[in-house]
């Protein structure tokens, strides 16, 4: 009885590349960047934090451009898709947006531009501009300070001190900031913002 030769799968055919975490530190996004299958990199913050420091090769989809955008934004991104932030909150309110049009492939790196400069991870510079977190404290500091003073004289004056409390804890709470998605849409923060057309040129070239 002839018996036929077993025949073995080529391990340069089966061998598939190993599924990439969610959350991703910076250690790991750097190596990840240098192989052969490296991510796109959005970066959802304002224009002017990503002119002032921003991961090489990344792009610049603003939050809110991300939330309008999300369905056509989706037709040009079937590779892998880091999101990045300050601090990864917006980065992960991407991820909700993104995923909701059924894209998978999402990953958020985990403490942001903050925890990749900390690492030492390169970065490109420009002209310097207040982060939005940064802005945000600013403000709600600014008015919680306000209230008290004026409460002094004017005692109601608390319940505005108490309102802004109140916002920050239910930001906390549920991840978002609707303080921060007003600064930015402000003229600073948006100014000399990608547009969607410059956006979608740019997300139809490949990854380098």
């Amino acid at each position: 009885m002839s018996h036929s030769p077993s025949v073995h799968p080529d391990p340069t055919t089966t061998r598939t590349m190993p599924r990439r975490p969610a959350a991703l530190d910076p250690q790991a996004l750097r190596e990840w960047m240098a192989a052969d299958d490296r991510p796109r990199l959005l970066d959802v913050r304002t224009p002017a934090e990503f002119t002032t420091a921003h991961i090489p090769g990344s792009y610049n989809v603003p939050l809110p451009l991300l939330r309008e955008h999300r369905d056509e934004l989706r037709t040009h991104l079937d590779d892998d898709v880091v999101l990045v932030c300050r601090s990864g909150a917006r980065a992960m309110q991407a991820e909700t947006l993104l995923g909701s049009t059924g894209l998978a492939n999402l990953h958020v790196l985990t403490g942001g531009v903050s925890a990749w400069e900390v690492a030492g991870g390169p970065l490109n510079r420009g002209a310097q501009a207040w982060e939005l977190e940064r802005q945000v404290r600013l403000v709600a500091g600014g008015i919680v300070l306000t209230g008290v003073l004026a409460s002094v004289k004017l005692p109601a004056f608390k319940w505005v001190s108490a309102a802004v409390g109140a916002g920050l804890t239910g930001a906390a709470v549920t991840n978002s900031c609707a303080m921060g998605k007003a600064l930015s849409m402000l003229p600073y923060n948006r100014r000399t913002g990608p547009s969607l057309d410059a956006v979608l040129r740019e997300l139809a070239t490949p990854a380098s």
